[in-house]
């Protein structure tokens, strides 16, 4: 049950960053308009700058479960990578508890609040284009919550590691 749960959890993740990867299309489409017309015309657009700067931060953030879906994430593991599989997933399970979902329930609560606020009042960004920054900033929220999602899987994957050592 633990590992079903955290495979789906990670297979989910795994389909939803290779949709969101799809970003980086129209992102390098904006990028090389936006070139294009400064540098063939001498006519920058005002959003071109910008939007690649939001896109690239939704891509940013949507990747963070993708990555971690894959273990890509930095760490140091010096002293881990010693250990058994066991005693490995057991530490696992305690840096997951004490740092990872204290860390990330806040930080979900706190972009929840920040997004809610700014599309309660339809925020828009301070510059002369003045695009909705709102939806970037729920997309923020979707992001840890993936992520928040992953570590879910991780805590069970590990739990199971750990049990099935414990038993045998």
């Amino acid at each position: 049950m633990l590992e079903t749960t955290a495979n789906a959890i990670t297979q989910f993740n795994r389909k939803a960053g290779e949709w969101f990867s799809l970003l980086m299309l129209p992102m390098l489409f904006v990028a090389v308009y936006e070139v294009f017309m400064r540098y063939a015309f001498n006519a920058p657009t005002s959003w071109g700058f910008e939007l690649t700067i939001f896109i690239y931060g939704v891509h940013f953030i949507l990747g963070y479960s993708y990555t971690d879906a894959y273990d890509g994430h930095v760490r140091v593991d010096v002293f881990s990578s010693r250990l058994r599989p066991r005693s490995k997933a057991v530490l696992e399970i305690v840096t997951l508890l004490l740092i990872f979902f204290p860390f990330m329930t806040l930080m979900t609560i706190f972009a929840g609040k920040f997004a809610f606020l700014s599309a309660s009042m339809k925020e828009l960004a301070s510059t002369s284009w003045a695009p909705p920054i709102w939806p970037v900033k729920i997309l923020m929220v979707v992001g840890f919550v993936l992520l928040w999602l992953q570590g879910l899987a991780n805590l069970l994957r590990n739990l199971h590691i750990a049990l099935k050592a414990a038993a045998d």
